[in-house]
């Protein structure tokens, strides 16, 4: 573990009370979500940010009051769902509505993972929790879980994932990839890594390897 691991993490615990807590992160096209929800089971509770996120964006009243004020009652399309495509396009050319969009919905997410983590905790049956989320480690959500793992994937695959499976061009694709943590720095922030490269199976059971070790050492610990 890096000196800068050690200073971030770990969360205090109490083993008889609380489940494993393993992040997975990645950069977007690492495919990371994928490998998250092949770990869910009835002994392993899935939580999923962006899921959260949709959840926030689309129920919250607060939050779609403050939505609609930002960028206009249409901004909702008629099944209530919000226009994440325009709202994307506007706050990734805007820092400035970037910013106000975060602090308005990644409170309600992290609200909402801590729940998750306290339902587990007592839910019968349940001894791991695989927290799926993209910035977990931009909030320091990592201090709150046991374990990290980051899923990476060589650069064009990540683009050609991007391009099929959100649409995006191929300059927009390179754009965000640019702007963002790369593999290195995903991996130098881990625990494990796992290298995700286009044999699914292979990487599913590269994921269920790393999460059994992770759990092992911290049994130990």
């Amino acid at each position: 573990m890096s000196t800068e691991r050690a200073e971030r993490r770990r969360r205090p615990i109490d083993r008889k009370r609380s489940p494993f807590i393993v992040a997975v992160v990645g950069p977007a096209g690492s495919g990371k979500s994928t490998l998250a929800r092949a770990l869910a089971g009835a002994d392993t509770r899935l939580l999923d940010a962006d899921r959260f996120g949709h959840e926030v964006t689309d129920r919250e009243p607060a939050v779609r009051a403050a939505l609609i004020a930002d960028y206009g009652a249409d901004v909702y399309r008629a099944d209530g769902a919000l226009d994440r495509a325009r709202v994307a396009a506007r706050v990734f050319a805007d820092p400035a509505a970037l910013a106000r969009l975060n602090a308005l919905v990644h409170p309600h997410i992290l609200d909402r993972l801590r729940a998750g983590i306290s339902d587990a905790a007592g839910a019968a049956g349940v001894d791991t929790v695989v927290v799926d989320a993209a910035l977990l480690l931009d909030w320091g959500f990592e201090r709150e879980c046991d374990a990290v793992i980051a899923v990476v994937a060589p650069r064009e695959l990540q683009l050609e994932r991007l391009r099929t499976s959100r649409g995006w061009s191929e300059a927009e694709a390179r754009r965000r990839l640019a702007n963002a943590r790369s593999n290195e720095q995903f991996a130098a922030l881990a625990d494990e890594v796992v290298v995700n490269d286009g044999d699914e199976d292979a990487a599913v059971r590269a994921m269920r390897a790393a999460v059994a070790r992770l759990r092992a050492r911290w049994a130990a610990a």
